[in-house]
């Protein structure tokens, strides 16, 4: 089934009927915590190869409502350790690209605007980045050797997370979970709600796969009620 206008109707009916195989709560909690999902800010990860941060990436996504989380894994895989995430990882969704540049060449044909996070550059801080001035992705690095040359030539802007004492930065977790949280705080403060709330289409389509993996044996339910599974 495609996203779109056509199919919300075949989605509704069935997230209906799913409903009645969860408790008053999970039904709230879904479709509370969907409602400030968003795809206005995203990121973009480069050859994150330490278990942990990639784990710490995803637990930030999902705890401050970024829909998509894109990563590059030309030189290793991006690899979240199970036990870290605890789930976590099915209210998202993991966009893995062949290299950088069809991932920036991807999103900017997307409309996003390509945010570097580094601290030898700065175009802004995350007090000052404007949020409102489009949908952005911000983009980290390894961690050792930070943003590609191609993220570099390819950004819109550059962010920086100021330092007040010795050390000249934060590691890509660190880093990831103060901006996301700050610049997803502006971002609903700062942007109207209708722009970076999901489409209806999108919100429909996301409710029936988190109602369809909240409910034991969902395909045999639906089976059962519907006959074009």
């Amino acid at each position: 089934m495609t996203n779109t206008e056509n199919s919300l109707p075949w989605y509704e009916e069935r997230i209906a009927y799913l409903r009645e195989f969860m408790t008053e709560e999970r039904r709230e909690t879904l479709e509370r915590v969907l409602g400030m999902r968003t795809r206005y800010m995203t990121i973009l990860t480069e050859n994150t190869f330490h278990p942990q941060n990639a784990s710490a990436l995803v637990r930030h996504c999902e705890a401050f409502g970024l829909q998509n989380l894109h990563t590059v894994e030309t030189r290793c895989k991006f690899n979240p350790n199970l036990n870290i995430v605890r789930g976590t990882d099915k209210w998202i969704e993991l966009v893995r690209h062949h290299s950088t540049e069809e991932a920036l060449r991807s999103l900017k044909a997307d409309g996003y605007r390509i945010v570097a996070t580094t601290p030898h550059r700065e175009s802004c801080t995350p007090e000052s980045f404007d949020v409102t001035k489009g949908k952005f992705v911000l983009v980290f690095g390894t961690e050792h050797a930070g943003i590609s040359e191609e993220v570099m030539a390819a950004a819109d802007e550059f962010l920086r997370i100021p330092m007040c004492g010795m050390v000249e930065s934060l590691n890509v977790s660190a880093s990831a979970a103060i901006l996301i949280y700050q610049l997803s705080a502006r971002m609903r403060a700062q942007v109207p709600r209708e722009v970076w709330q999901l489409p209806e289409s999108e919100y429909i389509e996301t409710l029936y796969r988190w109602s369809h993996g909240s409910v034991r044996d969902a395909d045999g339910i639906l089976n059962r009620k519907f006959s074009d599974l």
